[in-house]
């Protein structure tokens, strides 16, 4: 793992979130974070792969206008909107985050169809691993490419994924324009209904 950067330095020394720099930006490329997981979640969230905020600062969904933490409160998720610098309180939610490719990029349309591929066999052996009841990708092209599944839609999936149900949730970055908060947040919500009736 890398080390911590000022503003994850900063972030834990008063709780207060400083900006990564330019520099500290271009560094982050290529590099991977922490999953935030553990044994039994009821939910584990899968990411497309960290951009480079969320690798310059150690959390996911980190980038300014990532609708991600909105959703997970909106959804019923969580009883207040959480900071990015607060993901480590999932596991008592039930909650875990990991990613289908480990890498960070400046834009997620910058991974190959073999990485994603190969990502999905990776959280697999999570999944098996830890035993999540729910694994829920957010981003459904990438579920499309990563699952083979090219006609894949939002919403419950008919396979299983050791074990774990499967859900396609819409990728909460700002660039998805398609979702507004608030459709983001519903969307959120229907997965919620269901971990609770299952």
């Amino acid at each position: 793992m890398t080390p911590p950067t000022q503003a994850t330095q900063a972030a834990q020394a008063g709780g207060r979130y400083s900006r990564p720099t330019r520099e500290e930006l271009a560094a982050a490329a290529e590099r991977t974070i922490p999953d935030v997981v553990a044994p039994g979640l009821a939910v584990l969230f899968v990411g497309i792969n960290p951009g480079l905020w969320s690798a310059a600062t150690g959390w996911h969904f980190a980038r300014p206008g990532n609708r991600f933490w909105p959703a997970l409160h909106r959804g019923g998720f969580t009883p207040r909107l959480l900071h990015p610098s607060e993901q480590d309180e999932l596991p008592g939610y039930g909650l875990g985050i990991t990613n289908m490719v480990a890498r960070a990029s400046a834009r997620a349309d910058e991974l190959t169809p073999a990485e994603l591929v190969e990502g999905t066999e990776t959280l697999t052996d999570k999944v098996e691993r830890y035993r999540p009841r729910w694994v829920a990708v957010v981003g459904v092209t990438a579920y499309r490419i990563g699952f083979a599944r090219p006609k894949a839609a939002f919403g419950p999936q008919p396979e299983r994924l050791a074990g774990a149900r499967l859900w396609v949730l819409p990728n909460p970055s700002g660039l998805n324009a398609h979702f507004t908060p608030e459709t983001l947040g519903a969307a959120f919500a229907e997965l919620r209904a269901a971990v609770g009736a299952s």
